[in-house]
């Protein structure tokens, strides 16, 4: 169905990959992995032909339809979120257009023996032909059963775009490429603006209905849900794994004991060699034998051992001061904004060292409720504090607040204490600030760089309630485990706003559910709380 043949890429000099190449097949559902800055973003839009490669070619079949989604677009602002998603279909009314203009045509000239007539009867026909080969749509009703899995409101259908987030645009451009129900569908980190409902609607119709799939994504539930094929590009090339993301991860290890293996006997060999020709390079006897492995190292070629893992990397917190039992207490809480009710009667204990998750669709009011907690908004009822309670909280405007003078090194430098200050470089390599990443300014740090450079400040901080508000968007798998350990083992109160089930899974005991203007307490782990809402819906279904 495509092909990628020989794709080179080089920045600066430096070679991002280098001769990679493989083909994309009917039904392949393919998660592409690596960590960040291993090319997996230029080689998506490469396949989509949003870039070219330095040398290379991607081939594909005529009428093949391909359709991308990069990390970040906006869309039009003149239009409703009805209407843009109805932009899905606008080559199809051009066709239908240029096909009665062409009919038109017909009808009006007298010409039937002109060879012009003959090739307008053939490219009407040619054209109708096409038009009517394509798998008959219910337009309105595939917007909108479309627009409704990923979230949006009948409400919202008519609201202009303008009106709506970055993260809810690229929900409305999501709409239109599953809309198209193209050959190929390309997706770089769709998951990060989608609620858990949402994600497990995107799932369903990624598994079900369409074609083929390749997916840049860090929620590791996601694209093991998902994918059968993995495609890693690490240190300039590529391995194609027939096996979905978890059990390419068993994979990889066996590929990396076995090149480390490989390297330390080449290494022995090296040595060996290398001793024997000191020791007989001025021996006449032995002339012959020293030239024949001094050309034996020259054409040698060294085995590579990919990427170091640094799994083993652990980020502790400080111990946390001990707050009262009762951190947060919630009793008959509400907010609305007018006339608009966000959430009412909400009455929440969560007792000290207890971690619980804040889940349910946007605007359901889990970010409210944390700004509550804060300070920051005023509410109905009462919401208190427990004693020494002392507050770390991370959000999405975090990120502003950090000192644009200071390098990233000097961020954290100055407010690391005890052991971990020995420990800085490493902690900044796992958040993916590594070698001359950290001598960077913060003033020219991108938003996600931003992002990572404030959570990884904020838990360095002794704090015994720690909110995270979508903790998980900018940080790649690896740096999620490093940061899920270190909240699994630390000793404080946590409360986690987050749609990544895989980060949630083994870390919260307890989940919040927010939704319909209530806030409903589930005392099971998320998978727990969310096979407890399959049921639930599937009783509703029977009832109906």
């Amino acid at each position: 169905m495509l092909s990628a043949d020989s794709l080179s890429v080089e920045f600066s000099g430096t070679t991002l990959f280098q001769d990679v190449s493989f083909v994309i097949n009917d039904k392949d559902r393919i998660a592409l992995m690596g960590k960040n800055g291993a090319g997996k973003s230029t080689l998506l839009k490469i396949l989509a032909g949003a870039r070219e490669p330095n040398r290379g070619k991607v081939s594909f079949p005529k009428g093949t339809v391909v359709a991308y989604l990069p990390q970040h677009l906006l869309t039009e602002d003149k239009r409703t979120v009805f209407e843009e998603a109805a932009q899905a279909f606008s080559a199809l009314h051009e066709m239908e257009s240029e096909i009665a203009a062409l009919n038109e045509q017909l009808s009006t000239r007298t010409d039937y023996e002109s060879d012009s007539y003959m090739e307008l009867i053939e490219q009407v026909t040619a054209l109708s032909e096409q038009f009517y080969s394509i798998e008959a749509i219910n337009y309105d009703a595939d917007i909108e059963k479309t627009l409704l899995g990923l979230g949006f409101s009948r409400s919202d259908f008519e609201r202009n775009t303008s009106e709506f987030s970055g993260g809810w645009r690229m929900r409305i451009e999501l709409a239109k490429i599953l809309l198209r129900r193209p050959d190929i569908i390309l997706l770089d980190e769709p998951t990060n603006h989608l609620d858990i409902e949402s994600i497990q609607w995107l799932e369903d119709f990624l598994v079900n209905s369409a074609k083929a799939v390749v997916v840049i994504s860090h929620d590791r539930a996601f694209v093991d849900n998902i994918t059968t094929r993995t495609i890693e590009v690490t240190m300039g090339r590529i391995y194609d794994y027939k096996a979905k993301y978890s059990h390419y991860l068993e994979l990889r290890k066996e590929r990396r004991e076995q090149q480390q293996k490989q390297y330390d006997e080449q290494q022995k060999m090296i040595a060996d060699t290398t001793d024997f020709i000191e020791r007989f390079k001025g021996t006449y006897s032995k002339t012959l034998q020293v030239q024949s492995r001094v050309k034996m190292l020259e054409k040698l070629v060294m085995v590579e051992v990919d990427e170091e893992d640094t799994s083993r990397l652990r980020l502790r917190f400080p111990p946390s001061p001990r707050s009262g039992n009762y951190p947060v207490t919630a009793d008959m809480v509400g907010k609305s904004y007018g006339e608009k009710t966000v959430f009412q009667q909400a009455n929440l204990m969560i007792e000290r060292g207890e971690k619980i998750a804040f889940v349910g669709k946007n605007g359901e009011g889990k970010s409210t409720l944390v700004k509550c907690i804060m300070g920051e908004l005023e509410h109905e009822g009462k919401l208190t504090l427990g004693h020494n309670v002392k507050i770390g909280y991370f959000a999405q405007n975090q990120a502003s607040l950090l000192d644009e003078s200071l390098t990233v090194y000097q961020t954290i430098d100055d407010i690391a204490v005890g052991d971990i200050r020995t420990k800085i470089k490493d902690l900044l390599g796992a958040f993916m600030f590594g070698g001359d990443e950290s001598l960077k300014k913060v003033k020219v740090l991108s938003g996600g760089e931003r992002t990572r450079l404030a959570l990884l400040k904020l838990l360095l901080e002794p704090v015994n309630l720690l909110i995270l508000d979508e903790p998980t968007n900018h940080l790649d798998i690896r740096t999620k485990d490093i940061l899920k350990q270190a909240l699994v083992e630390y000793d404080g109160t946590l409360i986690v706003v987050s749609h990544d089930r895989d980060f949630l899974d083994g870390l919260v005991k307890k989940v919040y559910e927010f939704g319909n203007q209530r806030i409903t307490e589930h005392l099971e782990d998320i998978y727990g709380f969310l096979a407890k809402k399959k049921l639930e819906n599937l009783k509703d279904i029977e009832r109906k």
